[in-house]
């Protein structure tokens, strides 16, 4: 899909639909030389949602579609970002192939966010996965026509929806088409289209030689390989600071041995979710660059049973030496996470670290799949996170992490075990414990994604049965932030 920038004073070309905002206490403001019935503006209140289609009379349309934004005291980012989605679903419903958005107001808001909310929501509210589908008539170009500053925040709101539904794209792809070489795929074609972006990949006998015995157990019954992903954005202009954000790419996953009930298995695709929206951040920064220098790790693998495969009760040794009791082989996701921090916190070394992972079932109990969870070491770096939920509404919710999570996870065998008791309780607590033994003294907070990341309310631009993308809005927004 083709998405185009234009002038207010640009000259309107043909176009199937012409998407126009308006308030309460202001007139539709339509371009010059287009006219609608006066019938379709009356009764027309503008209310929050509210949506109104009509014929074109006059001008480049045949129809125009009018939405109101409520309130100009209570215009906010999620406001506009649905209003704009609902445009692009109307298209969808009518089979309708070119859009235009006439933005030529911000209605008292940040002019500059508003027209990053309008290209967000329009963006994202466009996502489709038909990859594998036939004869998929669909919506073919958006245009928006905007004014110099809302201009500026409509470029950067292409990009970072364009990043969240790559991670859609990545999440909803079959886990038969969506491997970890296929990840690899994925970062080495952001690193070929950026100049700021580079990437490095450790295959499993460069990792055996680094020792990370907990990352390389997992995919032991696969015959699937897996892998260490490296991104590394170097910004043009150094602030010195630097950041590292390490996603879960758990391709699919099983249970292993610890066979998963077969219910809802499918669903398991979601697994890389977090390496999903690393790689849809790292999409953004090579579009929008940031001052930041930015590392991303993924940690790709698969988690299959066979008679290769790791056993409940073996030790493994990860990458900063630490001895593992694998006492549930379901408990997957800390044990690619953690070599992948570990390595983190030795060899780059950054100033703050998050990561993000689908890990445990019990944030979904605790939070729904509205909320992500967070939870680290350092209360500044949580708090920012807190913050950038607000911003970009992905809400982020702080959980703790106290010294009887760490000394549940202590291990009989080895040093650690992956799972704690059954009457600890406190599962994502306790995951994000057993993290905590990797990241040394640097400044960490743990995302957990597992509900957020597919199964939310349907949100006009996003949600439902399908995967969100969470953290790539989140994340981007934090780095502007520090």
């Amino acid at each position: 899909m083709k998405f185009l920038q234009k002038s207010l004073n640009a000259k309107l070309t043909k176009s199937d639909l012409l998407i126009v905002f308006g308030c309460h206490g202001k007139k539709i403001n339509l371009p010059q030389g287009v006219k609608v019935p006066v019938s379709g503006l009356e009764s027309f209140t503008c209310d929050s949602g509210q949506k109104r289609i009509t014929d074109s009379i006059k001008g480049p349309f045949q129809q125009v579609l009018m939405i109101g934004l409520g309130e100009p005291k209570k215009i906010d980012a999620e406001n506009v970002r649905r209003a704009a989605a609902i445009a692009v679903k109307e298209a969808r419903e009518n089979k309708l192939r070119s859009i235009t958005y006439w933005a030529s107001r911000n209605y008292g808001f940040d002019a500059s966010l508003f027209g990053q909310a309008v290209a967000e929501g329009a963006v994202m509210g466009s996502y489709r996965l038909d990859d594998f589908k036939k004869g998929t008539g669909d919506l073919k170009k958006v245009t928006f026509h905007t004014g110099e500053i809302i201009k500026r925040g409509a470029k950067r709101g292409i990009a970072i929806g364009n990043g969240n539904c790559l991670a859609r794209r990545l999440q909803d792809t079959p886990a038969n088409k969506m491997r970890p070489r296929d990840l690899v795929r994925e970062a080495r074609k952001i690193a070929k289209n950026s100049v700021s972006i580079s990437v490095k990949v450790f295959d499993e006998s460069a990792m055996k030689k680094m020792r990370m015995g907990s990352l390389l157990s997992v995919s032991e019954g696969s015959s699937e390989p897996a892998y260490l992903i490296h991104l590394i954005h170097r910004p043009k202009a150094k602030t010195g600071k630097k950041v590292c954000f390490v996603g879960k790419g758990l391709t699919f996953d099983s249970g292993g041995i610890s066979l998963k009930p077969s219910g809802k298995m499918h669903e398991m695709k979601y697994d890389m979710s977090g390496g999903a929206a690393v790689l849809g951040v790292f999409d953004v920064l090579s579009t929008i660059s940031s001052d930041v220098e930015v590392h991303g790790l993924i940690p790709a693998s698969e988690n299959l049973p066979d008679g290769k495969a790791t056993k409940p009760g073996d030790l493994v040794t990860a990458y900063n030496g630490l001895k593992i009791e694998v006492l549930n082989t379901d408990a997957e996701g800390r044990l690619i996470l953690a070599d992948a921090l570990a390595y983190a916190a030795k060899k780059i070394r950054p100033d703050a670290m998050v990561d993000l992972a689908t890990l445990t079932g019990a944030v979904v109990v605790a939070l729904g799949h509205e909320i992500t969870g967070v939870m680290g070491n350092d209360d500044d770096l949580t708090q920012s996170l807190v913050d950038a939920g607000k911003r970009t509404s992905e809400m982020v919710w702080p959980l703790p992490i106290i010294d009887l999570h760490k000394k549940e996870m202590k291990g009989m065998v080895g040093d650690l075990k992956n799972i704690s008791g059954p009457a600890t309780g406190a599962g994502s607590s306790t995951g994000g414990a057993f993290l905590s033994y990797f990241v040394g003294e640097t400044p960490w907070a743990h995302l957990d994604i597992a509900g957020s990341a597919w199964g939310a309310a349907q949100r006009d631009y996003q949600g439902g049965e399908q995967g969100t993308g969470v953290g790539v809005r989140l994340l981007i927004d934090y780095l502007e932030s520090i």
